[in-house]
C-alpha cells in the first residue's frame, strides 16, 4: 500500500510541467491514502473526502465507522452528496449537489502558498434545524478565509431521523457506547479526522475553532458540554445558536418532567406507520430495510413531525443535560467565545401557551408590573401589530436573550467571550425588510455575498462583508478578534451589556454599543423557565 502510494504520487509530480512551481501540486497523502485537489489562484481546495465508511445498511443508526484506505488517487475535485433530506422553498442556502444516505463528507480548502509553520484551522458546521442544509452550497465556499490564511473545512452530517433517532431495539441491541444523536457524533468523528488529518493541509490541530449558525449553533453548545468532544478544538463562534436547551426537551428512553414521550416512543410510532412492531432484532432489521425515502418521509424546516421525530436527545452519554444547566453550575465554557444573533431572528421556544390576540394579553406574561416595563422596553405605541410584538417576544426568548446568557455565563466561568447582534441589511432588501432575518450574517462572516445577491451587492454590502470576515479571521487566527484594520472589539462584560453593533447604517456606523435591548432581555431572562 505505501508503495503504491509513492508510486501513483511520483507519477503526479512527473506529470507536472516544468514551469509550475511546487505548492502547485494538488496531491495530498492523508492517513486513509492519497487525493487530488483543484488548484484555484492563491488556494486549493479538496471536496468529497471521506471521513466515515457510508452510515447505510448495517451502519444505518450506528456510529460513523473509520474509513477503510483506499489504492490510488481519490479526485477530491466536487462536493460529496449532502445527506438525505427535503429541500424547501426559498432556503437562503441552497444545495449544489446531489443528496444520498451515503453522505459522510467533507471539504478542506487551505492557501496554496506554503508556510514555514502550520496554520489555524476553522471547522464549518452548517444549519438547518437538524433536518436541511449541508456544505455544498455556495454561501458557504472557504476560499475567502484560505485567502486569508486559514485551513478551512466544513462537514456533512446526518439529518432528519437518520441523524436522530431512537428505538427500543436499537438500545437492545447495544452497538455503541452512545445511542441516538448519530448526526452530533457525526461531527465528533470529523473533529477527530481533523485531528489526525489537518496537518497534511497545513493545518494545525492544536488551533482548531469551531464556527456553526443556527442548528450548526445549537450543535456547538453541545460540543462544548460534551465528554465525547474534550479537546477537539479550542475556539468557537456561534451564530445565533441559542444556549439554553437542546433542540428538544427529548430524553432517550423516559418522559421528561413536561410530559413529552421519550425519543424511543417516538421511534415506536414511526415503526408503527410502517407496521413494524417489536423491540427485539427482526424489528430493527426491518427498519434498516426501510427505503431511503420512507426514513426520509416529508421532514423539513418547513414540517417538523414531533410526534415520529425529536431531533437532538438527552441521551445520557453525548449530551448529558440541557446546556443551561451545565453553563450554571460552572461547567462547559472552556473555550473562547464570540456570539451573537441577528435583530430578526426566527421565532422558536415560544413561552405562549396560546397566540395572544391583544397587545395586553402578549405583555400578561411578564406579570402585572413588568408588563409596563416591556411596554415601554418593546416600544408598543397604539398602532404596534399585536402579531410584530409576539415575534419580538418570541426571537428573544428563543435566540437573542440565550445568547446574551451564554455571554454572562462565560463570563463568570472566567472565559473570554465577544459578543454580537447583527442588523445590517443588505442593500437590495432595504426597502422590504425591517430587520436582519435569521442567516442572513452567514454571507458576511464567509465574504460569500455574490453566492445570495448576485450583481444587486453593493460597496456598502461589501464593505460590512470584509469587516465582519476580518473579525472572523482574527478570532479564528488568535482567540481575539481585533487586528489593526477593523475597529476595537471589547470583552463582553455583564455590567455593561457591550455589543459589536453590524449596524444597518453600514460598516462605518458600526461599532461597540450598550445593548439597547438590555431592558427587554432582563425581562425575557425573568420568564425563561428552568430546564
Amino acid at each position: 500500500m505505501k508503495k503504491n502510494r509513492i508510486y501513483m504520487l511520483a507519477l503526479a509530480l512527473v506529470g507536472l510541467s516544468c514551469n509550475v512551481s511546487a505548492h502547485e501540486n494538488t496531491i495530498v497523502e492523508i492517513n486513509d491514502g492519497l487525493m487530488q485537489g483543484v488548484h484555484n489562484g492563491s488556494v486549493i481546495s479538496y471536496k468529497g473526502i471521506p471521513y466515515a465508511q457510508p452510515p447505510v445498511g448495517d451502519l444505518r443508526w450506528r456510529a460513523p465507522q473509520p474509513v477503510t484506505a483506499w489504492d490510488g488517487v481519490l479526485q477530491a475535485k466536487d462536493y460529496g452528496s449532502d445527506c438525505m433530506q427535503v429541500p424547501f422553498p426559498g432556503d437562503a442556502a441552497p444545495l449544489t449537489g446531489t443528496l444520498s444516505e451515503n453522505c459522510l463528507f467533507l471539504n478542506v480548502w487551505q492557501p496554496a502558498e506554503p508556510n514555514r509553520t502550520l496554520r489555524p484551522v476553522m471547522v464549518w458546521i452548517h444549519g438547518g434545524g437538524f433536518v436541511n442544509g449541508g456544505s455544498s452550497a455556495a454561501n458557504y465556499d472557504g476560499t475567502s478565509f484560505a485567502q486569508n490564511g486559514i485551513v478551512m473545512v466544513s462537514i456533512n452530517y446526518r439529518l432528519g431521523r437518520f441523524g436522530f433517532f431512537a428505538h427500543p431495539a436499537l438500545t437492545a441491541a447495544n452497538q455503541d457506547p452512545a445511542l441516538g444523536n448519530y448526526g452530533l457524533m457525526d461531527q465528533i468523528a470529523a473533529l477527530k479526522w481533523v485531528q489526525d488529518n489537518i496537518a497534511h493541509f497545513g493545518g494545525d490541530p492544536n488551533q482548531v475553532t469551531v464556527v456553526g449558525e443556527s442548528a450548526g449553533g445549537l450543535s456547538i453548545h453541545g460540543l462544548l458540554t460534551s465528554p465525547l468532544a474534550e479537546n477537539l478544538f479550542g475556539r468557537a463562534i456561534i451564530q445565533s445558536g441559542a444556549g439554553r436547551r437542546n433542540f428538544s426537551d427529548r430524553y432517550l428512553s423516559h418522559e421528561n418532567k413536561f410530559g413529552q414521550t421519550s425519543a424511543e416512543t417516538a421511534g415506536l410510532l414511526f415503526a408503527q406507520k410502517f407496521h413494524i412492531e417489536g423491540q427485539g432484532q427482526g424489528a430493527l432489521d426491518a427498519l434498516r430495510s426501510l427505503p431511503t425515502e420512507d426514513v426520509v418521509g416529508d421532514l423539513s424546516m418547513m414540517n417538523m413531525d414531533s410526534e415520529t421525530y425529536t431531533g437532538p436527545m438527552i441521551d445520557g452519554t453525548l449530551i448529558t443535560d440541557h446546556p443551561q444547566n451545565i453553563y450554571n453550575a460552572g461547567r462547559g465554557l472552556s473555550v473562547p467565545l464570540l456570539l451573537g444573533a441577528t435583530t430578526s431572528e426566527i421565532p422558536v421556544s415560544s413561552p405562549f401557551t396560546e397566540w395572544p390576540e391583544t397587545i395586553d394579553q402578549a405583555l400578561s406574561i411578564f406579570g402585572p408590573v413588568r408588563a409596563k416595563i416591556a411596554k415601554y422596553a418593546y416600544g408598543v405605541t397604539p398602532d404596534t401589530p399585536v402579531t410584530k410584538l409576539v415575534l419580538d417576544i418570541i426571537r428573544d426568548t428563543g435566540m437573542v436573550e440565550p445568547a446574551r446568557f451564554v455571554m454572562k455565563a462565560a463570563e463568570l466561568q472566567g472565559q473570554s467571550v465577544y459578543g454580537y447582534r447583527f442588523g445590517y441589511i443588505a442593500d437590495v432588501l432595504k426597502p422590504t425588510s425591517e430587520g436582519a432575518d435569521h442567516a442572513s450574517d452567514i454571507v458576511y462572516a464567509f465574504n460569500t455575498l455574490h453566492a445570495q445577491y448576485h450583481d444587486a451587492v453593493t460597496d456598502a454590502d461589501q464593505a460590512m462583508a470584509e469587516m465582519m470576515h476580518q473579525y472572523w479571521v482574527n478570532f479564528i487566527r488568535n482567540g481575539n478578534p481585533n487586528g489593526p484594520d477593523v475597529p476595537h472589539w471589547s470583552h463582553y462584560r455583564s455590567w455593561a451589556d457591550n455589543l459589536m453593533m453590524f449596524s444597518n447604517e453600514g460598516a462605518d456606523q458600526s461599532g461597540m454599543v450598550f445593548d439597547p435591548w438590555k431592558v427587554r432581555l432582563m425581562l425575557i431572562e425573568s420568564i425563561q423557565p428552568s430546564l
